[in-house]
């Protein structure tokens, strides 16, 4: 393994760290949410009503974990679950007007951010590889 992979691992984590804080206590500050509450509103806002199954799916996280997060945001007032009409043994869950009212106070916090941290430093030809690149890391790999 080349130093220069090593070192770019370093880079992505520290990288995405930097960037998950800032934007977390952004969020807390301004709109009292955290940044993995919000991704949730946002899947949710995006998808509609949607199973925590699917949720979970979307982030890579425990159907339990994501539960208890769902919980959580139910508690809240910014989602509700309902019977899923399709499947009894499942609910989904969808967003209050409370929900899509947070939701879109987030939203200005969660742009402003990210115009700040990468839209003010990279131009849109190198956002655009960046994502290529990293979307191309994302694809599973097999070990041969």
């Amino acid at each position: 393994m080349t130093d220069d992979l090593k070192s770019l691992f370093d880079s992505l984590i520290r990288t995405e760290i930097t960037l998950w804080n800032a934007v977390d206590n952004a969020l807390y500050a301004e709109c009292d949410l955290r940044l993995t509450w919000f991704q949730i509103l946002r899947f949710l806002g995006r998808h509609g009503s949607s199973r925590v199954q699917d949720v979970a799916g979307e982030f890579g996280i425990t159907v339990g974990g994501t539960s208890k997060v769902i919980d959580r945001i139910e508690a809240a007032g910014y989602c509700v679950r309902r019977a899923n009409p399709h499947d009894r043994r499942s609910s989904l869950v969808e967003l209050t007007p409370t929900g899509h009212d947070i939701l879109d106070q987030a939203m200005a916090v969660f742009e402003r951010e990210l115009q700040h941290r990468i839209g003010a430093v990279l131009d849109d030809q190198t956002i655009a590889a960046v994502n290529t690149a990293l979307t191309a890391l994302d694809t599973p790999r097999t070990h041969p």
